[in-house]
């Protein structure tokens, strides 16, 4: 397996484009169970670390002093007053930026107009696997061109093509939702009124009724999938059928994601039921989706083939991952390991909810979407990595406290772009029996 990746050129630009219709029925067929989607390599390789456009600084001291490759631009000042007894000529510093404002609109309705055609005139020369290679590309380089709450009318689309799964009927979802309250409605009652309740973006946009249809829908499908497998007098073996079952190709490996059921723990091959947390994990699907029914469809194929262990029995899959960012962070910042084991902190009592919800549980909204265009790309596997990269870079900041555990306590606010730049430097720091544990984790 190559340990140093090969760095793709970065395109420019992207914009919001409306022909769903047209754009649905496309997406599909790119996203069809056709074999050509399967990788012949059986473990998902390492993700290719794109082009950027700053040097990053990410490991041990590199990546703490001060973080200036990584830093957020500021808002412009331009009704500041200019100080000075050389000031440029106010009308050309309108012009200058006038031209910068078009040059970075041109770029991105370019960017956008590439991730749409992709979507409204499917796969280029009938390949799809080449396409969905190209998709990935374009979304770590440039991300998925979005408006200042977050919101972006390819994103969902785009996520059910990365799953590779098919468009869901309404009349199906509503079946569902006829049925009324599931053996799970009172735990759900009980979680849907604190979701996210102090982002005011996601309040505003779904409301908690449609959180609470949406979850017991989803309770209503892994009960009848539990009641399937009972019928049946064997498990429901979750995360083989459709999907990225066999494994993604980006590159190579040497391990099967369809096998990683161990058939000798019955638990590990169960159907998931619903599990406190759900919620959480839940609400960027509800938000980002354009209906409660793509919401379900996107957020099922996640639980029942993406991270099935996380919501199966005792969660086992999370209390893996809690493992794995313990042995990550013991290989790439050994003394931040130290610091952290002398007082008695473990990935257990300070990661819980970043592992099972995805850094969902970690604001701003619209920079959660941002990270799972990533996660959904290359494998929601990786958000193990972005956990210790966001530990990385509050390095300073719990080495010189007293209280690592109150810094601990809640994570800073997330900015996507640091974290996935750095774990996918750190995905060539661990060896490859540690990554094949990291891929299989969840399963």
């Amino acid at each position: 397996m190559s340990r140093s990746p090969t760095r793709p050129a970065p395109l420019a630009g992207e914009s919001h484009v409306s022909r769903t219709i047209r754009r649905f029925q496309s997406a599909n067929a790119l996203s069809s169970h056709a074999p050509s989607l399967k990788s012949s390599n059986p473990l998902p390789p390492r993700p290719l670390f794109p082009v950027q456009k700053e040097p990053a600084k990410l490991l041990k001291s590199e990546s703490m002093a001060g973080h200036q490759s990584f830093a957020q631009r500021t808002r412009s000042n331009s009704d500041a007053a200019l100080s000075g007894p050389h000031q440029p000529n106010p009308i050309t510093i309108k012009h200058q930026l006038h031209a910068k404002k078009s040059v970075n609109l041109t770029s991105a309705r370019l960017r956008a107009n590439t991730l749409d055609a992709m979507l409204h005139n499917g796969p280029s020369n009938g390949s799809k696997a080449h396409s969905l290679q190209e998709m990935r590309r374009l979304i770590v380089n440039d991300g998925i061109m979005s408006d200042g709450d977050g919101l972006s009318s390819l994103r969902i689309y785009i996520w059910l093509i990365l799953f590779n799964t098919p468009a869901l009927s309404t009349d199906t979802y509503l079946a569902f939702v006829h049925r009324g309250p599931s053996p799970a409605y009172t735990k759900i009652r009980n979680d849907t009124f604190r979701t996210l309740a102090t982002d005011p973006l996601f309040r505003r946009r779904v409301s908690e009724s449609s959180l609470i249809r949406m979850l017991n829908a989803i309770a209503w499908k892994l009960h009848d999938d539990r009641e399937a497998a009972l019928l049946s007098d064997s498990p429901a073996i979750v995360g083989q059928p459709g999907g990225r079952g066999v494994g993604l190709d980006i590159g190579t490996g040497k391990r099967s994601r369809a096998t990683t059921v161990d058939s000798s723990d019955v638990s590990s091959a169960e159907a998931g039921t619903y599990v406190q947390g759900m919620n959480v994990l839940a609400a960027p699907f509800l938000y980002a989706a354009r209906s409660e029914a793509e919401a379900f469809t996107a957020f099922y194929h996640f639980l029942t083939v993406e991270c099935p262990g996380y919501v199966r029995g005792a969660m086992d899959g999370v209390h893996r991952g809690l493992n794995l960012v313990d042995k990550i962070l013991t290989i790439v910042d050994p003394e931040l390991f130290s610091v952290l084991h002398s007082k008695g902190l473990n990935a257990k009592i300070y990661a819980f909810a970043p592992v099972l919800t995805l850094c969902a549980c970690t604001p701003p909204l619209p920079e959660v979407l941002q990270l799972w265009d990533f996660l959904f790309s290359y494998g929601p596997h990786l958000n193990i990595l972005c956990i210790v990269a966001q530990l990385i870079l509050m390095r300073d900041q719990i080495l010189s406290s007293p209280s690592p555990n109150q810094v601990l306590r809640s994570f800073p606010p997330l900015h996507a772009s640091k974290i996935r730049i750095l774990a996918m430097k750190l995905t060539t720091k661990i060896p490859d029996s540690l990554y094949a544990e990291l891929v299989a984790h969840a399963k």
